[in-house]
């Protein structure tokens, strides 16, 4: 029913947290397939994918992972992300429905203080992206990636909850 896409780059453990969160919809059969779009990890993230039994595309935007994609319904995720209680029910109600994209509601605990989410900078796959492939593979020109998608697309909130992955540190 949904090929999830996670877009990654030297994330192994985040990436890890991720999955972990996907298993329950892996076992009741709403997640088909999980797809880790790598971009050059120089750390294990291919081994967390192949123990996870996600497809692993080497040196891949999202582009090529919604291309490989089998699901006419696609979750793109950050590494890091993990969906709550209550995301199938949600997902499915909406994929039911056939309406456009929509957007995870951000959980308490992971919410912006307010000049953060005013001069911070918004990360625009913060929140998760459903999205069809169809309106996905019209949205990734070329080689753009997933943050190139959720930033052109307008999207409605589910009910269910997501933690945002934590803001990348720079050192």
């Amino acid at each position: 029913m949904l090929s999830v896409l996670i877009e990654t780059r030297n994330h192994e453990d985040a990436l890890a947290r991720t999955l972990s969160s996907l298993v329950g919809g892996a076992v009741e059969g709403v997640v088909r397939e999980v797809i880790v779009c790598d971009d050059g990890s120089s750390d294990r993230t291919h081994s967390v994918a192949e123990h996870a039994g996600c497809s692993y595309l080497a040196e891949a935007g999202v582009a090529a992972g919604i291309r490989q994609a089998r699901s006419e319904w696609l979750l793109l995720l950050e590494p890091g992300a993990r969906l709550l209680d209550g995301w199938m029910d949600a997902v499915l109600e909406h994929a039911g429905h056939g309406s456009g994209a929509a957007r995870f509601t951000r959980a308490r605990q992971s919410k912006q203080p307010f000049l953060m989410r005013i001069f911070g900078g918004r990360r625009p796959l913060a929140d998760g992206l459903v999205i069809t492939k169809r309106q996905a593979l019209s949205l990734a020109r070329g080689e753009g990636t997933a943050c190139d998608i959720a930033k052109s697309v307008s999207a409605r909130r589910l009910g269910a909850e997501i933690l945002a992955a934590p803001i990348p540190r720079r050192d």
